[in-house]
């Protein structure tokens, strides 16, 4: 990879799948030391105030991998447009660390990561996977419901790292798809199937998360999609 004057940012949640910037090149790898967490709260994007919801943050922890995309950020106007989402908004702070790509014919580069802790205002700290589903299940804001956050970083996961396993994503993913259809609901009622987010389905059940349940749910949710016509690709 030529090397790139521009800064990088690590995206680890949403902005995998919706940056909400536009950017210059993309990878997909991840960063050492840090494992994702949903214990930050939100009242500004997928929540409401006085009722948060759960987004996701990094903890210091060694030895775990984190994965995710770097963006190559041109101009102030993306960096502006992160300090006020992540920070401003969102209750992070920033750090430097170093990334790694998945085609390890490419060298590792230092990123911008946004990380909330203890420290902020927003922070909810560790729960369940159930409970932190049951309270996703419950919450929604501004950009949209907050199942539709949870569900769209695993679906990335599951199609962009098909041999990655997340632990604490998909203990939430489970519970969360567990408690969607026993409230008699479907995955479709969460998600804003409008919007031009390539998905990507494949059979679950190699994965060790939710198997045929998260399966039926992702086959339903096709069916809606191509209603929408929203782009949706059978593996």
């Amino acid at each position: 990879m030529e090397v790139s004057t521009f800064l990088w940012v690590f995206g680890y949640g949403s902005l995998v799948w919706k940056p909400g910037f536009e950017h210059g090149n993309l990878e997909t790898g991840h960063i050492e030391g840090f494992a994702r967490r949903f214990w930050q709260g939100n009242e500004n994007h997928r929540g409401r105030p006085g009722k948060p919801g759960r987004v996701a943050t990094l903890i210091e922890a060694q030895g775990e991998l984190t994965y995710g995309v770097a963006m190559e950020l041109k101009g102030e106007e993306a960096l502006d447009y992160l300090n006020n989402r992540e920070m401003k908004l969102g209750g992070y702070e920033q750090k430097l660390t170093t990334f790694h790509p998945i085609n390890t014919s490419k060298s590792s580069f230092p990123v911008l990561v946004y990380i909330a802790n203890e420290n902020s205002t927003s922070w909810l700290g560790p729960a369940q996977p159930e409970v932190i589903a049951e309270q996703v299940l419950h919450s929604e804001g501004p950009s949209g419901h907050n199942v539709e956050y949870v569900m769209r970083l695993a679906m990335w996961v599951h199609q962009a790292l098909p041999s990655v396993v997340d632990e604490h994503l998909f203990a939430i993913e489970e519970s969360l798809v567990q408690q969607i259809e026993d409230s008699g609901l479907g995955l479709e009622d969460f998600m804003d199937v409008d919007k031009d987010y390539a998905i990507e389905l494949r059979d679950l059940t190699d994965r060790g998360v939710t198997t045929n349940l998260l399966s039926g749910v992702l086959k339903d949710y096709a069916v809606q999609c191509e209603r929408k016509s929203l782009k949706c690709v059978k593996l």
